[in-house]
């Protein structure tokens, strides 16, 4: 099939929830791609931070098809390798002690979540329910995580939604512990990722760790996009000199396999029991075997090349006029203009071979981890060619 087959065949099969660039995407290495007309692509998008490793990784992809060739599924009934193996990992790189795994973000959410309610129940008893959540957050997509996230412009057409969430002001502390009245956990991303790439402030991220566990509300972490080295470090919140009491990771994890993970510490690591909660997918051994090889290669050697590649990547779009300010951190990457659209700088440098996104009125870039110094000087010299001109 040629592009517009492709195409054609998409807007009469597959529901309309995407607003799809106009490109049929057949191929990649690191952080090049090609269309079916054998266009070249600098991809800064990682799949929205999915490809932690760039497309088709040696290692991952030998990973991934020798354990297809093995075992590819056999439900969490029965005990695997892999699952265990990547579940020892996250634990020893965490300080924590236990996961559940799933197969995205909003499930690693939800869990989390019930998770929080259980421990509460367990301890408190009923009527101690309500999550915590920030203004201006995104948890995922599904009604209690679609609830949890503190957007209005995602809050339409599904009600009615679930009851016990409250969304407290990024940065203010006093509104935090008026909203956790009756509360059983506080939930946040350290960096606001479909918010606009915003950072939140370290202190007010240690205060409210110091709150939570002066009232023994739980802190939930949600590292879906910010994890797995995006940011620098394996977790961002190893970067804030925090301890969470709940962790959840996807999108990198996997290298571009469906995953998802909650990962709670010791207060937590009792309460959910057999029945409370599954997932079929859940532990799959490919994806588990896929995410193990991407846990072996998060090194100091790669935060550190993350940490100097954002840096430079910083440095460059400040120079530009149009670039009325710069947000994120690592990898993860937020420009604010000044004039411009997002969305035409999202079309303009599609045109002229590089692939980004956006956040909000943001230009957003999540490149892979591994995108080579090549790759980044040549997608670098697009965007700052459309942004000048």
């Amino acid at each position: 099939m040629d592009a517009n087959e492709i195409k054609a065949l998409d807007q009469e099969y597959i529901l309309g929830t995407y607003g799809r660039n106009p490109i049929v995407l057949e191929k990649g290495s690191n952080a090049t791609c090609w269309d079916a007309e054998g266009k070249k692509y600098i991809d800064m998008t990682a799949g929205i931070g999915v490809n932690s490793l760039g497309f088709s990784d040696y290692g991952w992809a030998e990973a991934v098809a020798a354990q297809a060739l093995s075992l590819q599924h056999i439900s969490n009934l029965y005990y695997t390798e892999p699952c265990v193996r990547l579940a020892e990992q996250l634990v020893k790189r965490t300080g924590l002690s236990r996961v559940f795994f799933g197969n995205s973000g909003a499930e690693a959410n939800e869990g989390a979540m019930k998770c929080a309610r259980k421990y509460s129940v367990l301890k408190y008893g009923e009527g101690r329910s309500k999550i915590v959540t920030l203004v201006n957050s995104f948890h995922g997509r599904t009604l209690s995580t679609v609830t949890a996230t503190g957007q209005d412009v995602f809050h339409k057409w599904f009600g009615p939604f679930p009851e016990g969430h409250a969304y407290a002001e990024a940065g203010n502390l006093d509104d935090v512990k008026a909203k956790a009245e009756g509360a059983c956990a506080v939930m946040m991303e350290l960096v606001q990722g479909e918010g606009g790439v915003m950072a939140l402030d370290p202190q007010f991220v240690k205060d409210v760790e110091t709150f939570c566990k002066e009232n023994d509300i739980l802190l939930i972490i949600d590292e879906v996009q910010t994890g797995i080295g995006r940011t620098g470090s394996l977790f961002c919140f190893q970067q804030f000199g925090i301890q969470p009491d709940i962790v959840t990771v996807a999108k990198g994890l996997g290298g571009g396999l469906p995953i998802g993970a909650f990962i709670v510490g010791e207060k937590c690591k009792d309460a959910m029991t057999a029945g409370d909660h599954g997932s079929t997918f859940g532990g799959n051994p490919v994806a588990c075997a896929g995410a193990n090889y991407v846990l072996s290669c998060m090194t100091d050697k790669l935060f550190d090349s993350v940490k100097k590649k954002g840096a430079l990547i910083r440095e460059a779009l400040l120079q530009i006029p149009e670039v009325a300010g710069v947000s994120g951190m690592g990898l993860m990457i937020g420009i604010e203009l000044k004039t411009k659209k997002a969305a035409d700088i999202v079309a303009a440098c599609r045109e002229q071979g590089l692939l980004v996104l956006t956040a909000k009125t943001r230009v957003r870039l999540l490149p892979p981890l591994t995108i080579s110094d090549e790759e980044l000087q040549e997608g670098l010299a697009i965007l700052l060619d459309v942004l000048k001109n």
